[in-house]
């Protein structure tokens, strides 16, 4: 069984018009959810084996804070090619790079993180699935179970949302 937890980076800075938008950073409000998460990620026992990070610095930053709390610090990859991906090109990232991860972190950007967690939520409870379809806002981790060993199949097979969690529930 291999568990995704899909991590969208959080809120960034919009007062620094001469910033690129791969150059933003987070806003306050943003250092304090990724923090949450961290502890989130934490107390739910959700150690990940293998990080796969947008390069933009809002989702490294999210990532650093996110990873705070973590007891092992997990193996984590850099990929230009998932800043403001799609689901397709995601998904091919992590049947490139999952490896022998059991557990994987993708820490990415909306529209395509929302796309991927509604495209990959085939079961779970009904309730939590439309909570995903809602909306999937800044810093929140979704986490998705697969019953299969190689990260190139979840692209078919669809998983189970098991856990999806929004900064401001915490």
């Amino acid at each position: 069984m291999l568990e995704l937890l899909l991590l969208r980076h959080a809120k960034s800075r919009w007062d620094e018009p001469e910033t690129g938008d791969h150059d933003r950073d987070l806003a306050p409000r943003g250092e304090q959810a990724a923090t949450r998460m961290s502890r989130l990620l934490r107390e739910q026992g959700l150690e990940p084996d293998l990080v796969l990070c947008s390069t933009a610095r809002r989702a490294v930053h999210t990532w650093r804070l996110a990873a705070a709390e973590l007891t092992h610090p997990p193996s984590i990859q850099y990929d230009d090619r998932l800043y403001l991906a799609s689901p397709d090109r995601m998904l091919q990232v992590i049947a490139e790079r999952g490896a022998d991860a059991g557990r994987l972190v993708l820490v990415g950007h909306n529209p395509g993180m929302h796309a991927l967690a509604t495209r990959l939520s085939a079961t779970g409870e009904k309730a939590l699935r439309a909570t995903v379809a809602a909306k999937f806002p800044t810093a929140a981790l979704a986490l998705l179970a697969f019953n299969t060993d190689a990260w190139p199949q979840i692209a078919t097979q669809g998983g189970e949302l098991r856990g999806f969690w929004r900064p401001r529930d915490l």
